[in-house]
């Protein structure tokens, strides 16, 4: 369990690589949810996956802690390729934060174009 907690390297390009890791979380009556952190020259970005309506975040009874899906998809944050096609899908957006500022964005937004893609190639 503790192997995926670790601070990992995503390789972009040759001058792009981030940091990033996958935490499994509970607040005060919101549920679960899965946060996925980039960092990159010491900017952040957490894509959030909180469990809802027709959604789960990992942990459950059901799933893994960083597996998240609806009714159709799942995807597991701690794959790279995940991680690589998560960052790939909020570059295309324009969601990155500029230089200096964090950013959290839902992680769900990303969710329905990675999924499609990645069984669109299985």
């Amino acid at each position: 369990m503790r192997e995926h907690r670790r601070l990992r390297k995503l390789t972009v390009d040759d001058t792009t690589t981030y940091l990033w890791t996958v935490r499994h979380r509970h607040r005060d009556g919101q549920g679960c949810r899965d946060v996925l952190t980039l960092a990159r020259d010491g900017v952040r970005t957490r894509m959030v996956f909180r469990e809802g309506e027709g959604r789960y975040a990992g942990g459950g009874a059901y799933t893994h802690s960083g597996g998240v899906g609806d009714r159709t998809h799942h995807l597991n944050l701690h794959q790279p390729g995940t991680v690589r096609a998560l960052l790939d899908e909020a570059v295309r957006r324009g969601l990155l934060p500029q230089e200096g500022h964090e950013a959290e964005l839902d992680g769900w937004i990303l969710f329905d174009a990675v999924s499609r893609a990645a069984a669109a190639g299985s």
